[in-house]
């Protein structure tokens, strides 16, 4: 599991849905300071937040695991 890897698709996934870290941050109910802290790879989410954040980004818990896009 690479955090900077996951990070990065992080921050990926939430521009391509066109929200701030602060819109995301409220969604998931943290705040700004730890979605920048995930998209750096210096923290990862708290596990009870990984099917709200795959739910918010419309990825499965897979991709967020191996930070990318699985194809079929």
């Amino acid at each position: 599991m690479n955090q900077e890897k996951i990070g990065k698709f992080i921050a990926k996934c939430r521009k391509e849905k066109k929200l701030t870290q602060e819109e995301f941050a409220e969604k998931l109910g943290v705040n700004n300071r730890s979605v920048s802290r995930w998209e750096n790879g210096q923290n990862m989410p708290d596990l009870s937040l990984f099917k709200p954040l795959c739910e918010v980004l419309d990825i499965t818990i897979n991709e967020l695991m191996s930070g990318e896009k699985i194809k079929i």
